[in-house]
Order: C-alpha cells, then sequence, then structure tokens
C-alpha cells in the first residue's frame, strides 16, 4: 500500500529535510514517527529537499506499507510521536504508481521580509531582514524579467545537482504588507538556493543598486559570480506542490495568509 502524507514544519531546528548521519533532518523524525506506527522500516520520498532554517506550510510525501492503519492514525498517531515542529496535516491512499517528486509538475515557494531598521524578535527565524527602505515597484519590475522559460544559472548554487539549469517561472511577484515583504514564485521546478538568491538580487534591485533590468542582464549572463550573495533562508517557506487532479489529493497549496 502507498500512502501520500501532506506535511508542514518549523525549518528553525533542523539540517533541512533530508536524513542526515546525526539525525537532524525533518526526515529522520518523520520516519522515525512512522516507523512506530508502521511497525516496519521504512523510507519516505519527498516533493522537494527543503535547506536548513527553510520551513514548509505544503510538503507532500509518499512511502510504502503493509500495515493497514485508519488514516485518522497516520494523521494523529504519526503526530504523537513527532517534535511539535512537525506535523501530518492529511494522509490518503494513492495508486502505487505515484510519485510525491516525479508527479509533481510545480512547485511555490513564499519569502517573508521583514523591512524595518530593527531586526525581528518573535519572528526571529520565520522572516528574513532588510534594515534600509525598498522601493517595492522597483522589485515588481525586476521580478517580471523571471517570468517564463530562462536558463537560471545565474541563481543556482554550486552543489546544485539538477540536470539541467532551465525553469519554467510560472509566477514571481512581491507586495508589501505593513513593514512586511511578501515574494512569490512558482515554477516547474527550482534550483538549489534558487529563492533566496533571486530574493537577493530582487533586495540589490529595491534598496537601488541595480535598475529592474538588470534581472534580464543576470540571467543572461548564466553566471553566479555575477548576482548577489545568497539571502538568509530565515524567511523562506514551501507552500505548495502541484499534482494531477486524478491523484485525487487534499489541498496541496497552502499561503501565509496571516500576513495578507
Amino acid at each position: 500500500m502507498r500512502l501520500a502524507l501532506g506535511l508542514e514544519y518549523d525549518g528553525t531546528h533542523f539540517c533541512g529535510w533530508q536524513s542526515q548521519p546525526g539525525g537532524c533532518g525533518v526526515q529522520d523524525r518523520l520516519e522515525t514517527a512512522l516507523k512506530k506506527m508502521a511497525g516496519h522500516e521504512l523510507r519516505v520520498i519527498a516533493a522537494g529537499r527543503t535547506d536548513t532554517g527553510v520551513h514548509a506550510l505544503s510538503q507532500v510525501i509518499h512511502f510504502d506499507t503493509s500495515t493497514e492503519r485508519p488514516l485518522s492514525a497516520w494523521v494523529r498517531g504519526v503526530n504523537a510521536n513527532l517534535p511539535a515542529a512537525v506535523r501530518v496535516l492529511w494522509a490518503k491512499v494513492v495508486d502505487e504508481e505515484f510519485h510525491a517528486r516525479f508527479s509533481a509538475y510545480q512547485r511555490s515557494y513564499q519569502y517573508l521580509l521583514l523591512n524595518h531598521a530593527v531586526a525581528p524578535a518573535v519572528m526571529a527565524g520565520k522572516a528574513g531582514w532588510f534594515h534600509a527602505p525598498l522601493d517595492i515597484e522597483l522589485m515588481m519590475q525586476a521580478s517580471s524579467y523571471l517570468l517564463g522559460e530562462h536558463d537560471f544559472s545565474a541563481f543556482r548554487a554550486a552543489e546544485c545537482q539538477a540536470k539541467t539549469p532551465v525553469k519554467q517561472m510560472h509566477k514571481a511577484g512581491v507586495k508589501r504588507i505593513g513593514d512586511y515583504l511578501l515574494f512569490d514564485f512558482c515554477a516547474n521546478a527550482f534550483l538549489h538556493h534558487q529563492v533566496r538568491n533571486m530574493v537577493g538580487a530582487l533586495i540589490y534591485v529595491g534598496k537601488g543598486n541595480y535598475p529592474p533590468e538588470h534581472m534580464l542582464k543576470l540571467l543572461q549572463s548564466r553566471d553566479r559570480t555575477k548576482a548577489p550573495p545568497t539571502f538568509s533562508p530565515d524567511g523562506l517557506y514551501l507552500c505548495g506542490v502541484g499534482y494531477e487532479d486524478k491523484w485525487e489529493l487534499p489541498a496541496t497549496q497552502r499561503s501565509l495568509t496571516v500576513f495578507a
């Protein structure tokens, strides 16, 4: 039997999604909790790997098991064995052809940035921070150059293992909500550190270092060394994974609406 689960987690105290020898990954804690429920060893596959300090509002995973339990047990029972920073939101029996990663046709990320002279306290680790005033109009113009199919090598981490740097960006935007900026990105897939690198470049535009059209020049350069440094992971959230309706999954898209 193949099961799909929807998850949310606070990545602050984890070394990312992926399992690590020291057991510090979200995957490690989830597999330990699932093993207690299933009564056997198992391995979970995720829609995407989040880095150290990155959060998820809607991560999707799948695993195989021969153990039959009510779907409610795969939610409440597993949550009882998870740390408070990780929660299963829903569980669904799926066809054995479903694959959390390869069946997904798009991913969505949001980045929450506090644009204020003083760094956040309550939101420390939950939002990025930039102290100087940012021009939201210039940033909106710059983000439009990211839309469409591009080679995103200028925003790709050196350790990225993706087969190709060419991705299709469906959505790229930013809006101001009080002292916060909320960045929205949706693409068929993302490169390692791509969102944080794009946010860093947009901030450089917002503070006046580059004109908006410089974003296009960065894309065309395909050169990571020409782009600004990778921005903090604190405010980055995996917000959704897109799947075809045929899989009949519960809602797999969420948003930082609490700030909207």
